[in-house]
């Protein structure tokens, strides 16, 4: 049987923290920062028994920040050129180490990483790491880089806007926009000459929504032309490729790539074959936003999966909120059904708003029937974000983060829910609320039938809405129902985007027996609904419509043996 992966992502940064009344914009020193060695055996077991199957560590790499770690020889940055106190994640200062926040002896920061990962496989999960291609911070400077190995610019020719073998694109004596404050608390402005393009592909004066924190890399592409120069192979590709596979002889199972669209798939089709054939079985996530890139990512590009954001998640908010139609997520499924096992679902991560913030729906039960399609409706990766299964609001106004609905990946923080999931290090229940132990269980159930029901990690997928067109008997407008099946069982998913519980007439056509090679029998059966342990006797028949009621804002998973 193979696993369905289910991924848990966490920032280390906040998770384990458990440091109380957290100072908006606080240094470290003030709120505390959570570290790798917290990260122990306890939580793991604890995310295991969750249902994952893989932790995404968010934040490994170090970055930009404006704590001063000078004494370990790493220069400090200039802290105008810093988001927030603790720092972007995704402002890579060095490829080749580990953030020094994280370690608890940082001296062994990169040890104490390793250690993690061992204990993630221990714990029987796989380990995943960013990998940001695109963009590096303003500071780049490596102090762990391998002999022979040039940092990034060392060699540039900086008075051209584009060379093929220039690491980042010149734009010659120009200002930062006016309302980028570039001295900040140092002593003197920030400043660059010549300016660098910065890494949201602005290649003109930066300003503030900007990501004006980093600088753009040149993959061997001359924007200013539209001139691909890929041949000979850019410098920025064999610098890349080194450091996937540094990172992989660390024996981290899978990236998750940041905004590959904003690199050139030539670069990917390049690289990861080199990086799979020492490193068979490691897995690369594509964040991505636009669909007409999908196929040429996965099938030219190598990747294994995509982040299916424009499509199913945003399909699945707008339903949860009230302003979206049942049957688009039928046509959504439609648009991807043959890269389908390739497009990796979410309810949240940290780029999006907590489903129980203000911004969203304000309680993280109102997203349980979007949670059941999202887990259950192929045998694509599902990714889940630490606290989503505690309903998390992420309404803190943590410093360089406002009050915005997400959790902050600037600042250094404490996360209420997972600070009392964690207790003092035991990841039990007895500091959490009735309504957040309730929502953490139907997860943890929901996740583990992911992997335990073979229907859902390896089955075949039959929408049966075109079936059940709205009527007395079936409420389409705020029921969604399909099948999950395999040869010896089939599954019944029906989830109720309703506030109001729904007895349904649910019809199973003919096409759907012959789809899943079902006898039609005649016989009474049995069918055992897996969230409530429940069962009902029913007709599998073609239709032959079986009543099943469906809990208000949830769902019913019926299981029938063939």
């Amino acid at each position: 049987m193979s696993n369905k992966i289910i991924i848990y992502q966490m920032l280390p940064r906040l998770f384990g923290n458990e440091t109380p009344n957290c100072v908006p914009g606080g240094n470290i020193t003030t709120n505390g920062c959570g570290k790798f060695n917290k990260i122990t055996t306890e939580a793991l077991n604890a995310i295991r028994n969750l249902g994952a199957t893989h932790v995404w560590y968010t934040g490994v790499i170090e970055h930009a920040t404006c704590t001063d770690y000078s004494a370990y020889g790493i220069t400090p940055d200039h802290p105008a050129m810093i988001k927030g106190i603790a720092g972007s994640p995704y402002a890579i200062k060095d490829y080749y180490d580990t953030d020094p926040d994280l370690a608890e002896n940082i001296a062994e920061r990169r040890e104490e990483f390793r250690a993690l990962v061992r204990r993630t496989h221990d714990a029987g999960m796989k380990v995943i790491m960013d990998f940001i291609p695109n963009h590096v911070a303003r500071h780049y400077e490596s102090d762990n880089r391998p002999k022979r190995t040039f940092d990034f610019g060392a060699n540039d020719e900086k008075e051209f806007f584009f060379k093929g073998h220039n690491n980042f694109y010149y734009l010659g004596e120009q200002p930062f926009g006016d309302d980028i404050d570039t001295k900040g608390t140092a002593e003197t402005p920030y400043s660059e000459n010549p300016l660098r393009a910065t890494g949201n592909d602005c290649f003109g004066v930066p300003h503030r929504n900007d990501w004006f924190d980093t600088v753009k890399l040149n993959y061997g592409i001359d924007y200013s032309t539209g001139f691909h120069r890929f041949t000979p192979i850019p410098d920025t590709w064999v610098k890349m490729l080194k450091i996937l596979l540094y990172w992989a002889s660390q024996e981290v199972d899978g990236f998750r790539c940041d905004m590959v669209e904003l690199t050139p798939v030539e670069f990917w089709q390049w690289a990861v074959p080199q990086v799979k054939a020492q490193y068979p079985d490691i897995i690369f996530i594509g964040e991505i936003y636009q669909p007409h890139l999908y196929r040429s990512f996965i099938y030219q590009g190598g990747f294994d999966y995509l982040y299916d954001k424009v499509g199913l998640y945003d399909t699945l908010r707008a339903i949860i909120e009230g302003h979206g139609n049942i049957y688009n997520i039928t046509s959504t499924l439609q648009q991807t059904a043959d890269i389908s096992r390739h497009m990796l679902t979410f309810l949240e991560n940290h780029d999006e708003q907590r489903i129980a913030s203000d911004f969203f729906v304000g309680d993280g039960f109102n997203a349980l029937p979007a949670l059941i399609v999202s887990a259950t409706v192929g045998v694509q990766p599902f990714m889940f974000y630490a606290g989503q299964e505690l309903g998390e609001k992420g309404m803190d106004k943590e410093g360089y983060s406002g009050v915005d609905g997400r959790t902050t990946i600037f600042d250094y923080w404490s996360v209420d829910t997972l600070s009392r999931w964690c207790n003092n290090g035991k990841y039990n229940s007895a500091k959490l609320t009735k309504e957040e132990k309730e929502l953490q269980k139907f997860y943890a159930q929901l996740l583990n039938l992911c992997n335990s029901e073979k229907a859902i990690s390896e089955g075949t997928f039959y929408d049966l809405q075109y079936a059940n067109p709205h009527s007395s008997q079936f409420d389409a407008g705020s029921v969604y129902t399909y099948l999950r099946g395999t040869e010896k069982e089939l599954l019944l998913i029906a989830v109720n985007f309703s506030k109001e519980s729904r007895l349904q007439e649910i019809r199973i056509p003919s096409e759907a027996f012959t789809f899943h090679k079902i006898d039609p029998d005649n016989k009474i059966c049995k069918a055992t609904e897996l969230l409530s342990g429940k069962s009902i006797k029913c007709r599998l028949t073609p239709d032959v419509t079986i009543p099943v009621n469906i809990p208000a804002m949830n769902g019913v998973i019926l299981k029938f043996n063939l």
